[in-house]
Order: C-alpha cells, then structure tokens, then sequence
C-alpha cells in the first residue's frame, strides 16, 4: 500500500471484511487488498501514522464509529455521501451530480452496531461503487472556479468525523445534579410513577379553573374546548396566544406546559436513556438542515434546555471551554455583502449597539427587529416598520438579501458563500385549473401562487445568510479539531472519553456555539486556539475583508452562564 500521503479508499466487504484501494491523485486506482475485520483497526492505525493519508470513505456514520470503538481515529476524510448531497445539488457548477437512491443518506442507528459489521453496498464489488462515485466527484470539483466548493467539501466531511468523534468522547454530564435540577423544578417524582408534584400543584390549579377535574391535559382538543367554555377564546394553546389573554386559568396552564415540556423532553426517563457512565452521547447529522446546520436524530442535542447546564460538568481535573459568536448570521451577511458600514457597526462591538450608532435606529431592541427582520423577509409588526430603514445606511447588504429574495419568489436558486444551493421549488401542490374555471377560482389560484412565491422568497432570503453561517461554523470546528490534535496529552485521563481520554477534544457544537473538554494544564492553550480557529475561518471565508466575528469564551468547571 502506500509509500507516502496518498489517498485511500474504505469499502465494506462480506463477512465483516473491507477493501482498501490506493487511489492516485488523479483518482485511478493503483493497488488493492482485502483486509480482514478484525485486523482493520491495527490495519487503519498504521497507516495513520505512517502516511496520514486521506480516507476515502462512504460515511462517517458508517465506518468511523467502528473505528472510534477501537480507539482508532482518522487525520482527515472524504465523506462520499455528504459531499454528493453538496454536489447534487449546487447552482454552481455546470454539471451537478445526477440524483441516486444509492446515495441518499441511510437512517441513523440509535443502537451501536458490531464493530466492523459494514453494511454491504449494492454491488458485487462496493470498492468499484465507491471509486466511481469518488472520481465522479472529483471531475465535479476539476475547475479553478469550483475552489470555494472544495472547501466546503473539505469542511464539510470534516464535520462528519466530528460528529462521529462527538459522540465517541461524549458531553460530560452530571446525572446526580440533573437529578437535583429535576426535583427541584418539577417537584419529587412519585416512587409509583405518575406526575411530580409541582407538575400536579399546576395541573389540579388548571383543572380547577376549567370547572372539570377530570380534564385530560395532554389532550389540545379538549383542552381547548375546556378553554372556549369559560371564556378564554384561543385558537392554539401556544405560549404566545395565551400570555396575550387575561384569566386566572392563564397562569397555571403556562407553568404546567413548561414543566410538561422539561418532564417529557428531558426528565427523569430522558436521563436514563441517554447518560451512561457520566456522557451525553446525541446522534448529530452534519448538513441535516438543508442551509447545511446540523440536526439531531436521538437526544435533542440541539434542544438541551438552559436549566440543565449546570449538569453539563468536566471531570476532575480537566476543564470546559465554553466559546460562541453574537450575532453571527448578521456579521456572515455585512461580509458577504461587503459592506463596509455594517461591517464598521460590527467591529469590536454588539453588533445591534452598532446599528444603533449608526443612526438607522434609536435603541438595541429596534436594531435587532430590523436586522433580524431583514434577514428573515418580516413585513408586518416592529421589524417591518423598521427594515426600510436599513436600505439607506446599510445598501449593499440589503441589496444581497433583497435580490436572494426576489430569485426565490421568481423560482430560482441561490447559493451560500461556498456554493450550497437552496432546492429547487417544489409546484407539485399547485391546484390544476381548466380554461372553464370561474374568475373567482381563477383568483384564489393566483393568490395561493403569490402566497408560495412570497413564502419561497423569504425562505431563500434567510438561506444564502444561514447557510453561510452554517460554513464559517463548519470551518472554525475543523480548525479546532486540528489545532486541539497539537495539544500535548493530559496528565489524568477523563473518566469515559474513549479515544479522546488523554487528549483535549470537542464536546458538543450548537450551530455557533462549542463546548471543548480540555485538561486543566492546557485549558489556555486550548482557548487560544479556539479563538485562532475562528479568526482563520473568518479569512477562509472572506479574505482581508475587515468584519469582526468576536467570541465569548469562558474556561469553566460547568456549562452554567
């Protein structure tokens, strides 16, 4: 096998085996073996260190985990799948992958499978499957205007051996304090089951108000005709709607649907489903979203409640670095624009006290309703009264928006930074009408496609913003990840991190927002590179152009703020 970096693909075999094929830079293969399942993990071990080559692989999620079971972990990855869904879809070459069932993801497994027992590709020879799909994607990326795709290719299947390395270390998380936070806001939990008691204390107050003691809460219709009877005329029993309504049934229903929705997310049955051996282990799907954030398949890792942080706790010994941007949709948009007087309301400041100085508006909530209302296509209430105001001191930023905007309500496509793409709209809800329907017919048809059109608009408004927010958070993980690797090794191993237990690793990723678990001696190494991480993904992205992406750091023993 290989004498030197090189490039080499991973592709399941039968009987638990995998074919390794060294593939040339330009992406012949040169040499293949079969290497048997149990000897892979020492197999992949050295040629990491070795030749560090650059994995070829079908997914993260397929592979890696087993990998990661066996201590063994990648330098660097080509993640076939991510990078297809990127290059099926962008706008921005002239020939985009052709759709395949064959490379739709596959739905994440909850339970960890046996170690090297690969799922078999559909084809007697998966190498070949795999080499295809691979020189395909090369020939995709094969032009000097597809540089900016290829780092978002590079970043993105970085994202998906980081999630996969996520979810080996785990977040550390007390269950002892988790337990605390639970009695202490829901009240004890009955020993026979059934509802805590602050939870019963609101439930009894609701019912009592309603006149009906037997009224089933969980249930929205008879809630809401329980409501309508004594008055309160509500169309939902959203927090929202019912906050604007004055009743003594208001209050208690609002406590009790909070503390309903802490038992039912994260309680008592949460907790032990999901944390072993002192770990938060959430199944994250990097590009989940289609603005290419990430979602969750198992553990509501993107939902964890600011209540429970305080559970969220370093070993002994060892450190959390907490670090996350303000505003980083707004400050992604002044730069992609290049507005050089948003970026200016942005630099070494609160962005939206920035606005405020610039005179466009006259306090910090006003500038946030603009900015956000700009970017998600608002027209009604405070952030429509306030957008026009934004055109004049903020033109070229507007105009980005505004024009994503108007390509979407026209049908078309936009793209972030990098070149991910927004689907392509979807008629197929359209009603078909004959030349023979009625005017009236005729006109709900056509409001209904004005309505699509505006909804579609303001969909691809916030796309190319999200999306590239999406991109400078995928690039400053993998910056992270490299630069922690450098760290020396801890001098007191974490308790349950697995591969990670002697070294500073990624801990959980929130859209903007990280949590790293670092030994205690190397806690301020860490935090400088987490802060080099970002200033390098602001430059990837954006060059020399002069926007401010600033952290909020913290080195914490919990995740409490």
């Amino acid at each position: 096998m290989p004498t030197s970096a090189s490039r080499i693909l991973l592709a399941s075999a039968t009987g638990g085996d995998v074919v390794a094929v060294e593939i040339a830079p330009d992406g012949s293969e040169l040499s293949r073996q079969t290497i048997a399942g149990a000897q892979v993990p020492d197999w992949v071990r050295q040629q990491e260190a070795e030749h560090s080559p650059r994995w070829i692989i079908r997914s993260a999620s397929e592979i890696y985990r087993r990998l990661l079971a066996a201590d063994v972990t990648l330098t660097r990855a080509h993640d076939l799948l991510l990078c297809h869904a990127i290059l099926r879809d962008t706008d921005v070459i002239a020939r985009p992958l052709a759709p395949s069932t064959a490379w739709l993801p596959r739905p994440p497994e909850v339970e960890e499978p046996g170690l090297f027992d690969f799922s078999p590709d559909a084809s007697d020879d998966p190498a070949a499957v795999l080499l295809e799909q691979y020189q395909q994607q090369c020939r995709a990326l094969d032009s000097d205007t597809t540089a900016r795709l290829r780092l978002l290719c590079a970043a993105e299947s970085a994202g998906g051996l980081i999630a996969e390395e996520m979810r080996a270390a785990g977040l550390p998380w007390d269950a002892d304090e988790h337990d605390r936070i639970l009695v202490e806001t829901l009240g004890v939990r009955p020993a026979g089951g059934g509802m805590p008691a602050k939870m019963a204390e609101f439930a009894a107050a609701v019912r009592f108000h309603l006149g009906d003691a037997q009224l089933h809460l969980e249930s929205h219709t008879k809630l809401l005709r329980a409501l309508h009877r004594v008055g309160v005329n509500v169309s939902s029993t959203s927090q929202w709607e019912l906050s604007e309504i004055s009743h003594p049934v208001i209050a208690p229903l609002l406590g009790y649907k909070k503390l309903a929705r802490l038992s039912s997310a994260n309680g008592w049955a949460w907790l032990a489903e999901w944390i072993h051996d002192g770990r938060f282990r959430p199944i994250y799907i990097p590009g989940g979203v289609v603005t290419g954030r990430w979602a969750s398949a198992g553990g509501g890792a993107l939902q964890l409640p600011r209540l429970l942080r305080p559970a969220v706790r370093a070993d002994a010994r060892w450190r959390l670095i907490i670090a996350d941007v303000a505003q980083l949709e707004p400050r992604m948009l002044a730069a992609m624009a290049a507005d050089a007087a948003m970026a200016r309301a942005a630099q070494g400041r609160d962005l939206y006290e920035g606005v405020v100085a610039s005179g466009a508006v006259a306090t910090r909530e006003e500038a946030k309703y603009a900015v956000l209302g700009a970017m998600y296509g608002a027209t009604t209430g405070d952030s429509g009264r306030l957008v026009p105001r934004l055109r004049t001191v903020y033109p070229r930023a507007m105009r980005l928006v505004d024009d994503a905007a108007r390509t979407g309500e026209n049908g078309g496509v936009v793209s972030t930074r990098l070149g991910r793409s927004s689907p392509r709209p979807d008629d197929e809800g359209a009603p078909a009408r004959s030349e023979s329907a009625d005017d009236a017919s005729r006109e709900q048809d056509a409001r209904r496609a004005r309505q699509r059109a505006r909804d579609r608009g303001r969909f691809t408004r916030n796309f190319v913003v999200q999306g590239t927010a999406a991109e400078w958070s995928l690039i400053w993980l993998a910056e992270i990840r490299h630069r922690l690797r450098l760290l020396p090794s801890a001098r007191h191993p974490a308790a349950a991190s697995g591969p990670f237990s002697r070294a500073a690793h990624l801990a959980f990723f929130l859209h903007d927002e990280v949590i790293v678990h670092v030994p205690e001696e190397h806690a301020d190494a860490a935090a400088a590179a987490i802060r080099e991480a970002a200033a390098v993904a602001t430059r990837r992205l954006f060059g020399d152009f002069p926007i401010d992406v600033p952290l909020d750091l913290q080195i914490t023993q919990t995740a409490e703020k």
